[in-house]
């Protein structure tokens, strides 16, 4: 994907999990799902080329869970201000995150979810919606997907 620059804003960092946010503070539109897919799909390219240098075999596994819609936001605490976000869309991408395969991005629909795998060009091939839907993993077979990949 090279060096681009996104319109990304880190809200939180808890242990080794990120919580990103795209359109806020600052909307921009309808841009947000595509900054945060595009980042998601950065992350995985280079953490498949990412070598642990005390464990040269093992991969890095990482998880990603993307989800768009509704939040609340503000500014909590008064030793210590953080800007934090509230709210169905962030608690369903954390779980997305921790339910999901290791090195797929896991997205959600209205409740089906769905595995985001790249970003075709729209001029040059069909709307990535189709593409996602092509790859769905129904949610039943979630745990025969888990178990493949292990």
């Amino acid at each position: 994907m090279g060096n681009v620059h996104l319109d990304l804003n880190q809200v939180e960092t808890i242990g080794d999990a990120y919580m990103v946010v795209s359109g806020l503070p600052v909307r921009n539109g309808k841009a947000h799902a595509r900054e945060i897919a595009r980042m998601s799909l950065a992350l995985l390219e280079n953490t498949q080329r990412f070598r642990i240098r005390h464990r040269p075999t093992e991969q890095l596994k990482l998880r990603i869970g993307l989800h768009t819609g509704p939040v609340c936001a503000g500014v909590v605490g008064l030793k210590m201000p953080r800007y934090c976000l509230f709210g169905d869309t962030v608690n369903t991408a954390s779980r997305m995150e921790s339910n999901g395969l290791p090195l797929m991005i896991h997205g959600k629909g209205k409740m089906t979810t769905y595995w985001l795998l790249g970003e075709e060009d729209p001029l040059e091939g069909p709307p990535l919606q189709n593409s996602l839907k092509e790859n769905c993993i129904n949610a039943l077979d979630l745990e025969k997907a888990k178990e493949s990949r292990m």
